[in-house]
């Protein structure tokens, strides 16, 4: 199981709980389940091995390490990561048992703007956002990103993939 929220209620004269989303790695099952501060658990030491993307055999994705060896990853695994893959991304994989169960992207990628509205004159108050799309590995799986309403079509923007959050434009 892998934590995906926690939440924490309590004080330190009653105890704290513990409120966690969980989603089994081998299966993908969602879990929620609360827990007391006290409880213990087995801790599953997770292997990472750098890995690129190199294509996508549907239903599975294809991960090549430095050594040729090919790894197969069923998109369901994959989650957001999905939004970002891109031909020749490198990326870690997530081992358990010798098998790869997930990837990690590195926290900020850089992508082209594959769509965007153009900025409508006289919406400039505050901070103002629109959606623009970007260019990755499958083309029905193009993601949406808000962006300020400077950045254009064909731009590339860098992307912080813990969040989704637009964090700037790379100029050269």
């Amino acid at each position: 199981m892998i934590v995906l929220r926690s939440d924490v209620n309590g004080s330190s004269r009653t105890g704290f709980t513990y409120k966690w989303k969980m989603k089994n790695l081998l299966t993908n099952s969602p879990m929620e389940n609360v827990f007391r501060g006290d409880d213990k658990f087995d801790v599953v030491v997770l292997d990472k091995k750098p890995v690129t993307y190199s294509y996508f055999a549907d239903p599975l994705f294809v991960f090549m390490d430095t050594d040729y060896e090919q790894y197969e990853i069923e998109a369901e695994n994959l989650g957001e990561a999905l939004n970002y893959l891109k031909d020749g991304m490198e990326c870690e994989a997530v081992f358990y048992d010798g098998k790869a169960i997930s990837v990690e992207l590195p926290t900020t990628i850089q992508r082209q703007v594959f769509y965007s509205e153009p900025a409508v004159k006289g919406n400039t108050s505050g901070n103002v956002l629109k959606e623009a799309k970007i260019e990755n590995a499958i083309e029905s799986l193009r993601h949406t990103v808000q962006v300020p309403l400077f950045v254009s079509t064909d731009d590339v923007i860098e992307i912080d993939t813990r969040t989704n959050e637009y964090k700037r434009v790379v100029r050269n």
